[in-house]
């Protein structure tokens, strides 16, 4: 009996999570003008998302935001967690400290401060993208830290030792040795801050340019307008969206288990 109320819960709480997601789909591939109303098959909101500039212009934009700020983030996550790892106790714990802290707080108090520090205190031009390049950067680097510190820990100490034993430098042990060994932690902790980038509205809404918008901005205000076509349009994006995801999480997955049953 608890064996199947398990699955019974584990279907009601993915059905929460997907059925939403799934609809949208599939009134994505539809001429209708509003989810719940009645249209025909159609790729007329692929064909507007793709022609309309204004959404390719916010969709490439949004892109290159997010990977330019999750490559930052990375190199630095990973500079991080090296160092608090190799050090003693106290600079460790401080460490680990300061960087759960934007894990655990608001992503508005988290906007909102970078927006005092660089555009109200240091007066920095929002319109540099110096802001919104720090902010999303102050964002998603805790996260790829805590995706790289466990691959550390798994790490077998004595290959570093043994590196500098057979006479490569530290720095030669740390590139051939050691990052080798995080390359799961480092891609997965970059894919996380993809993701994070992508999808923030409230550190972007605070730092961006007036005429920049990413996806989650862009989003909020075609909602609040009268634009059935834009809104429309949105569906699909949100569908292709979806998609990469599975695929990027599939394809994550198969090669994990290659390199597992390899080793």
């Amino acid at each position: 009996m608890k064996k199947y109320l398990r699955i019974i819960w584990l279907a009601v709480v993915l059905a929460f999570i997907y059925v939403p997601i799934l609809v949208l789909a599939v009134y994505s591939f539809t001429d209708a003008t509003m989810v719940g109303g009645v249209g025909g098959f159609s790729f007329s909101n692929y064909i507007n998302l793709f022609a309309n500039e204004e959404l390719r212009n916010m969709i490439f934009g949004t892109v290159a935001l997010a990977l330019v700020c999750s490559a930052i983030s990375t190199v630095l996550a990973t500079m991080g967690a090296i160092g608090s790892y190799y050090s003693k106790r106290i600079p460790k714990t401080l460490i680990n400290t300061a960087n759960q802290v934007p894990v655990v707080n608001a992503d508005i108090v988290t906007g909102f401060s970078v927006c005092i520090l660089l555009i109200v205190i240091l007066r920095i031009s929002k319109d540099t993208f110096i802001p919104l390049g720090i902010g999303h950067i102050v964002l998603t680097a805790p996260f790829v830290y805590l995706s790289i510190l466990p691959k550390l820990k798994q790490m077998d100490n004595s290959l570093y030792e043994a590196a500098l034993d057979l006479g490569a430098t530290p720095a030669q042990a740390l590139f051939k040795v050691v990052i080798p060994q995080l390359i799961p932690g480092i891609l997965s902790g970059f894919m996380l801050a993809v993701t994070l980038s992508l999808d923030d509205y409230f550190v972007t809404t605070y730092t961006k340019p007036s005429t920049f918008d990413t996806i989650s901005t862009y989003v909020v205000n075609a909602t609040k307008g009268s634009q059935t076509e834009i809104k429309t349009a949105l569906w699909a994006l949100s569908t292709i969206i979806f998609i990469i995801v599975i695929v990027a999480v599939v394809l994550m997955n198969v090669l994990s288990d290659k390199r597992r049953e390899s080793k």
